[in-house]
């Protein structure tokens, strides 16, 4: 999935004839311009797989004053392809010392110049992720990021640096999606339940303790969006990226921003929306104030010179990380470097305080916790004709609440929950967003249970039919049944387990 490319009878041409067939693109809604939105902007960050991951490096490296935090899932170290052939830079290839230094030379050189101040990327942080099975970039390379990193300065407390057993090259999630492939296995879409979830990993190590996911975020709230005004007509880029924007950041509630992008064969063209629905971004962004941005890549059939690879077409539709559209791919004049950037500038340029004019609800507060339920109340606005509740960033009430409290229900047992309020006026115009208020749900937490398949059926969790471990109760498929494939385990009823994790 990470080959670029192309030579008739080379490594490249049979992963292109490997990956013949492809999945049909799943429409989500109509193309829009892509909104300017109240972000904070100390708090945006990028993350990517395969190429993805290495343009999220150099997107780190190149804009380090914008990107506060930075993951990289099975990518390379920053201008490898600029100095050699793409295959040392992947296939577990040892990166040298002395190739490291060659790109460290860029490093300093462009500093303050072609690339922001190098110095900012010592304050980034950084997750890093990469399974044991993977031989399409493999450990070594990412044992070269991490060098880097440390080389410029990011402390072991900044840094993440997760090596998974038993996992190939793909993006890692804790559930089952319609047409994943397993853990085990590089194939497409490349996303797989590996019982480890990737999204929330990453986005933890940049923002903190998060709320409980959504694992049902709105339809409404994916969006297609036009990606032309910011490509310059680079023929690697799609005409339409995707982003989730949860309910109250469109309102005007001061959001986060995540650049997520996906490895070759990913994008929307060639597997649909699984890499926007299943890879779990959307369902953290929901709750936590995070707005997505998903841009997209095309396949691009044309020769093309390269920095160091000789000239290549790009017909898995990667992210630019060998020059393919110029020698500054890897800096901030880059084509595509400067179209991510622009994108971020744009949804990054609104304000707060939504449509209306209407104040922020005060005195926002929870109280009468059972295990499922929580009531909110707050003080009334004048002029409102009612209210929105939104429990970490989602809306939670179908119909505009006439009072001053809402009891939000289905929640989980022993958890802990954030919500805010914002007045809507007569006319429709949401108001401004209140402070959040949190409270915890009685009752006791889900037990988790992590082991290997083999372990969690002899334990009595799971039982195995036709080579496969399926999860009590729930028959969930986790995968190989053997001793090298670990899952978490959810206990949610006596002897009912599903993949999860308590978090």
């Amino acid at each position: 999935m990470k080959t670029p490319a192309v030579k008739a009878g080379g490594v490249a041409a049979l992963f292109v004839a490997a990956f013949a067939t492809f999945a049909t693109p799943t429409v989500l809604a109509a193309v829009v311009a892509l909104p300017a939105l109240n972000i904070d902007k100390s708090q945006v960050t990028v993350s990517g797989l395969s190429s993805g991951g290495f343009m999220a490096n150099q997107l780190g490296y190149a804009y380090a004053s914008t990107f506060k935090g930075v993951g990289v899932f099975a990518g390379g170290p920053y201008m490898c392809a600029g100095h050699s052939n793409y295959t040392a830079c992947m296939y577990n290839a040892s990166i040298t010392s002395a190739m490291l230094n060659t790109m460290q030379a860029d490093l300093n050189n462009w500093s303050g110049t072609a690339n922001d101040a190098l110095a900012n990327v010592a304050s980034q942080k950084v997750f890093m992720f990469v399974g044991t099975s993977d031989y399409t970039v493999g450990p070594i390379p990412m044992n070269a990021v991490q060098t880097q990193y440390t080389n410029n300065g990011v402390s072991a407390a900044n840094l993440s640096y997760v090596q998974r057993s038993g996992t190939a090259h793909v993006f890692p999630t804790d559930f089952d999606a319609t047409g994943n492939n397993a853990c085990s296995s590089s194939t497409s879409p490349y996303i797989s339940n590996c019982g480890y979830d990737g999204a929330k990993a990453a986005l933890t190590k940049f923002y903190g303790t998060l709320n409980a996911r959504n694992n049902a975020p709105a339809a409404a709230n994916y969006i297609e969006f036009d990606q032309t005004p910011f490509t310059a007509g680079n023929p690697g880029m799609a005409a339409s990226g995707w982003a989730y924007v949860p309910s109250n950041c469109a309102g005007g509630a001061s959001c986060r921003l995540h650049v997520a992008l996906h490895g070759c064969q990913q994008n929307a063209a060639t597997i649909g929306d699984k890499f926007v629905k299943n890879t779990g971004y959307s369902r953290w962004a929901d709750t936590n104030n995070i707005v997505v941005l998903f841009p997209q890549t095309k396949v691009d059939n044309t020769s093309r010179q390269t920095s160091a690879s000789g000239s290549l077409a790009n017909p898995n539709g990667c992210w630019d990380w060998i020059g393919w559209y110029g020698s500054n791919f890897a800096q901030k004049a880059g084509t595509q470097m400067a179209a991510l950037k622009a994108m971020v500038d744009q949804v990054s340029s609104g304000s707060g305080g939504g449509g209306g004019s209407l104040p922020a609800p005060t005195g926002v507060a929870t109280s009468n916790a059972t295990d499922t339920t929580m009531t909110i109340a707050w003080g009334a606005v004048s002029g409102a004709a009612g209210y929105n509740v939104f429990r970490g960033g989602a809306q939670v009430n179908a119909s505009l609440v006439g009072g001053t409290s809402y009891v939000d229900s289905g929640l989980s047992p022993a958890t802990t929950y954030s919500w805010t309020v914002a007045a809507v006026d007569s006319a429709g115009a949401q108001g401004a967003v209140s402070s959040a208020a949190s409270g915890t749900t009685t009752g006791a937490a889900p037990v988790c249970y992590t082991a290997s398949n083999y372990a969690h059926t002899t334990a009595g969790r799971a039982h195995q039919s036709g080579g496969y471990a399926l999860a009590n109760g729930s028959n969930q498929n986790m995968g190989l049944w053997n001793v090298f494939v670990t899952t978490t385990l959810k206990q949610t009823g006596p002897n009912y387990y599903v993949i999860g994790t308590c978090s």
